[in-house]
């Protein structure tokens, strides 16, 4: 029986003028903040206006957290080493329970891990703490007034100038590229209530430390333990779910919950088991080259030869434009690699759209057995779409747009061949 729970789903503070406003996602309401620009960490290589040119589609100004590109400046870079500030954190009411290191072991070297594993080694993440103990702050936590709140709003930049004052004997905050605060877990309610985590990514309004600003800062509160008992393996997921925001990646997840996405990128759903990025995301952050990509853009047929994402090296990604801000992206996904709960092997299609804003929608997975129940009944997992991917002899059809891709069939290696026809 698939565990169900009731759960009101993370915001994320996205890339912001003064005063922005954060976009509240949660199980029963939507509040829209005004546009902001996005902006993101170094993206997938320089634009080829040729070979690929039609397949970018471009980052749309106005939309928060853009799936296009290439996104501009202002969040971290998402390959090479990365130096990670990381601070465990505690208040005079929610005094630090066990060690501030034990806390830290909650989310390391598993974090480290899943990025080294969904970026082929390209992105070195590594997690620095020069403060070993709990940093105490000198309010109770009950006094900020802590809640689904604005990025940098009254109580939330009182908390981070706190933890700035506290830390700063000691840290250089202009040394890193990102920080991450992990809150003792018993300060504010269970994650199976309220999911307080938050970040707050490409934020020019941000308090400052060491010339600085703390422009990318991710939060994490609770514990996401749903009482499967897989917590010491999964429960780490939350981290680099929010490390995805600082990198640029927008929410897929929607106000009704993963039904768009599902269990496909963790960006969707980051509560029990493992998975990893979609194709498009890994190609954003600079983890796929231009050449593992192909661009569909010209009327008539091609066929691709695609490798499993999860596996390095090989032609990755099809994409197939239809304007300059959608198309369908098509990859291969196994049960390798962060994809533990991949249980439909084959071949994933989705549309991307670069003017939808984060949770709202930007990325639709297709599903090639509507109304099955899926394959899995695995705890946090979407089931419907847990068999989405196309196997040979399947065929996606956009007859609108007059697209067809079609599943040929899959060799030994389990690298499929797919063919695109455009009317």
């Amino acid at each position: 029986m698939q565990h169900t729970r009731r759960r009101i789903r993370r915001p994320v503070a996205l890339a912001a003028t003064a005063a922005l406003l954060l976009t509240v996602l949660a199980s029963a309401s939507t509040t829209l903040p005004g546009p902001a620009p996005a902006s993101a960490g170094p993206v997938a290589a320089a634009p080829d206006t040729t070979r690929l040119g039609p397949c970018r589609i471009a980052t749309t100004l106005g939309v928060q957290m853009s799936e296009g590109l290439p996104t501009a400046p202002g969040y971290a870079r998402s390959t090479g080493a990365v130096r990670a500030l990381t601070l465990m954190v505690d208040f005079p009411d929610a005094r630090g329970e066990g060690t501030a290191m034990s806390r830290f072991r909650e989310f390391f070297p598993q974090t480290s891990d899943w990025f080294r594993v969904s970026s082929y080694g390209r992105l070195q993440y590594r997690a620095e703490t020069p403060i070993t103990d709990w940093l105490r702050m000198p309010r109770p936590f009950s006094s900020y007034g802590i809640e689904r709140g604005a990025p940098y709003e009254p109580g939330y930049r009182s908390f981070v100038e706190d933890i700035v004052k506290a830390a700063d004997p000691k840290v250089d905050f202009s040394a890193y590229d990102l920080v991450n605060v992990l809150v003792t877990p018993n300060a504010g309610p269970s994650a199976l209530d309220t999911v307080l985590s938050v970040t707050f990514s490409g934020n020019d309004d941000a308090p400052y430390a060491d010339g600085v600003p703390l422009a990318n800062t991710s939060f994490v509160y609770s514990r996401q333990d749903d009482g499967s008992g897989t917590y010491a393996q999964t429960g780490y997921r939350v981290l680099p779910h929010e490390n995805g925001h600082v990198f640029g990646l927008p929410d897929l997840y929607t106000a009704d919950g993963g039904g768009t996405v599902g269990h496909w990128d963790i960006m969707s759903e980051d509560w029990g088991a493992n998975n990893d990025l979609l194709g498009w995301h890994k190609w954003k952050l600079g983890w796929l080259d231009n050449d593992q990509i192909r661009c569909a853009s010209v009327t008539g047929t091609s066929e691709h030869l695609l490798t499993p994402l999860a596996v390095a090296g090989g032609p990755k990604l099809v994409f197939v434009p239809l304007s300059d801000t959608t198309g369908y992206a098509v990859e291969v996904r196994t049960r390798e690699g962060n994809d533990e709960a991949v249980c439909e092997p084959g071949v994933l299609v989705y549309r991307v759209e670069s003017d939808v804003d984060t949770g709202h929608g930007p990325v639709t997975v297709a599903d090639s057995d509507r109304t099955s129940g899926g394959c899995t009944r695995r705890p946090n997992v979407h089931a419907e779409l847990s068999d989405a991917p196309f196997r040979p002899g399947e065929t996606f059809t956009d007859r609108t747009n007059g697209i067809r891709i079609g599943v040929v069939d899959e060799d030994a290696a389990g690298n499929f061949r797919i063919r695109v026809s455009r009317d």
